[in-house]
């Protein structure tokens, strides 16, 4: 592998602003890549985005609404204007609202849940398609959850929502296999985010099984490995898969 193995990619990711989302935006960068830093925060898009520019990368800020279909579309076509074209979505932009049982929650946090973990990656990947096609080929990786592959209590919106994606991420790796696009999960386990953080403020029960304290507790920075690593796969590599750093089963 060279020293850049993304240069002449263009890479759009979704929830860059923080967390997994920016420490992936900063290593495509790094690797090589042109990176459409999108999110709904326009200062902590702008804040990634110098920070690449500074270290002799390239990046743009594109505000998006990822539940907003018109501005995933005006999103895919910046960054195809700045770029000249997309190879590399990465569909992370995420929300856990509804941190309650199914009896006592409330059903506008519950769908709004859905809406951005699932509607919002259904958005976006429509959009990419057509660009990814346009390259001859490209990847899709979305973030899922161990939890929409085992389930959690007080987590029902979050869980269904990334089963939905992890069923989402197959099928369009089933339709699009024909035109060089893999799609593949990438399941990082618990990982130190502002996400997490509201799940502590909060008081809410952690998402616990007999091993959960064995489980590796990560940084952002130690999902970047196998985020490079579904980038930088051959257009003919794995797809409909699930990629998990997960210690534990699911």
């Amino acid at each position: 592998m060279t020293d850049k193995p993304l240069a002449g990619k263009n890479a759009l990711i979704t929830g860059a602003g923080r967390g997994i989302g920016r420490a992936i935006a900063l290593a495509y960068a790094e690797a090589g890549a042109a990176v459409g830093c999108a999110a709904r925060t326009q200062r902590e898009i702008d804040g990634v985005t110098a920070e690449i520019r500074a270290r002799g990368g390239k990046a743009v800020a594109i505000p998006v609404d990822v539940t907003d279909r018109t501005s995933v579309q005006q999103m895919t076509e910046s960054l195809v204007a700045a770029f000249g074209g997309l190879d590399i979505l990465v569909i992370n932009a995420g929300v856990n609202r509804d941190r309650r049982t199914v009896e006592e929650s409330v059903p506008e946090e519950w769908l709004g849940t859905l809406d951005v973990n699932l509607n919002g990656a259904y958005y976006c990947a429509q959009a990419a398609i057509p660009h990814l096609k346009a390259r001859g080929g490209g990847k899709i990786i979305t973030t899922g959850s161990g939890m929409g592959h085992r389930g959690s209590p007080e987590r029902s919106a979050y869980c269904v929502s990334k089963a939905g994606l992890w069923m989402l991420t197959r099928c369009l790796a089933q339709e699009l296999w024909p035109f060089n696009i893999s799609v593949n999960e990438l399941v990082p386990g618990p990982v130190q985010t502002s996400m997490t953080a509201d799940d502590s403020s909060q008081g809410s029960r952690p998402a616990a099984g007999p091993s959960a304290q064995s489980e590796w507790q990560k940084r952002p920075e130690d999902v970047v490995p196998l985020a490079l690593f579904l980038a930088t796969q051959p257009l003919v590599g794995p797809t409909a898969q699930s990629f998990n750093l997960m210690r534990r089963d699911g």
